[in-house]
């Protein structure tokens, strides 16, 4: 499981002009999921991202978490983030796990990343969503997440 985080002062997804989800400070996670995640990973990295340090301190330093700062999170699936462009001009999306075995597992990222105290706003799963950020800083991390073998 992959999670691309963007620290934000403010970020919303539309789906045909309807605003779906919005949040003031803290996290855009859109989150990509391939064949072999399970609920265990969503999990761990749903504990990661609620604890990732990437909020200053009094000192400028990041040291502080979203659950430090009473932060929220905007959660948007991403399948994207599994596209392979090694070969040709054309991604391949045979990485990303099918939208069956994906939704759950990001609605599932989504719930434990609640469970763990930060509040959760969601984009729509198979949408054709318009997302609308202000990254802070910027700060934008790559987490990857794998199946415990």
């Amino acid at each position: 499981m992959r999670a691309l985080v963007q620290r934000v002062t403010q970020a919303r997804v539309t789906v045909a002009g309807e605003r779906v989800g919005e949040i003031g400070t803290g996290l855009l996670v859109l989150v990509g999921v391939t064949h072999d995640d399970t609920p265990a990973v969503a999990q761990r990295l749903a504990d990661k991202v609620g604890n990732l340090r990437v909020f200053d301190d009094a000192e400028g330093v990041m040291n502080r978490t979203l659950l430090d700062i009473g932060g929220e999170a905007l959660v948007v699936s991403q399948f994207t983030l599994y596209g392979d462009t090694t070969r040709g001009r054309r991604p391949s999306w045979v990485a990303a796990a099918a939208p069956e075995v994906a939704e759950p597992l990001c609605d599932a990222f989504a719930v434990a990343l609640a469970d763990v105290g930060v509040p959760v706003e969601t984009g729509r799963f198979r949408a054709d969503m318009q997302v609308a950020l202000v990254n802070d800083g910027p700060v934008t991390l790559m987490l990857e997440m794998a199946a415990s073998r």
